[in-house]
């Protein structure tokens, strides 16, 4: 199975990837993480896609594109789109990959959350400089230290007020489109995200397993 996970920021897509790498032989492709090492990297292209990111736009197809290929020329296995795609002609880039590599997606899976509480959810996280979890804290008495190692928590560019604020908007005039370019084909779904991650994980679990 080739699996898109949709949703908004803050809607759990990186949790609910880790529950189905546990329960399912899949490879977790994070547009998220892919970005984040390469602007890690300080090559000219991590530059140019720093700055893009930390304005809370989104990265160009044509780059995404080119680099999620080698990824999934990489492995046999099932794939999880985690981020990606968020436009619509990404989603049709993804289609003519896929096709190109003799693969297919078989779910898409669009993972529903109040805008409110995305805005909640994506304040509240902090990573940790040393081993770069990604933890929720209470706003009003933050955390520190890391939970799992001791290090230091920061919070990132993209998880401020503002900077949620904005991608929420980048997100529903760019992303949503996208809901519409699927619903026809038969492998678009729908779950409740403001539920807890467990339950979240149930629902996506009875869709795969139809």
């Amino acid at each position: 199975m080739n699996i898109i996970l949709m949703g908004c920021p803050g809607a759990g897509k990186g949790t609910q990837s880790a529950k189905l790498l546990q329960a399912f032989p899949l490879h977790h492709i994070s547009t998220g993480d892919v970005l984040r090492a390469e602007i890690a990297s300080g090559s000219p292209l991590g530059k140019q896609l720093g700055e893009i990111v930390n304005k809370g736009n989104l990265v160009p197809d044509e780059l995404m594109v080119e680099m999620l290929e080698k990824i999934v020329k990489s492995t046999d296995k099932g794939i999880i789109f985690d981020g990606f795609p968020r436009t619509v002609p990404q989603a049709e880039a993804l289609d003519t990959m896929m096709q190109r590599l003799h693969r297919e997606i078989t779910h898409v899976i669009m993972i529903d959350l109040p805008a409110q509480e995305v805005v909640n959810r994506i304040c509240s996280r902090r990573q940790c400089k040393k081993c770069g979890a990604i933890l929720r804290v209470d706003i009003k008495n933050p955390l520190e230290k890391c939970s799992a190692c001791g290090g230091e928590l920061y919070t990132r560019p993209d998880d401020t007020p503002e900077r949620a604020t904005h991608r929420l908007e980048v997100y529903r005039n760019s992303t949503l489109p996208v809901k519409n370019y699927y619903q026809n084909s038969g492998k678009y779904v729908e779950v409740n995200g403001n539920q807890t991650p467990e339950k979240v994980f149930e629902d996506i679990t009875k869709i795969l397993e139809k």
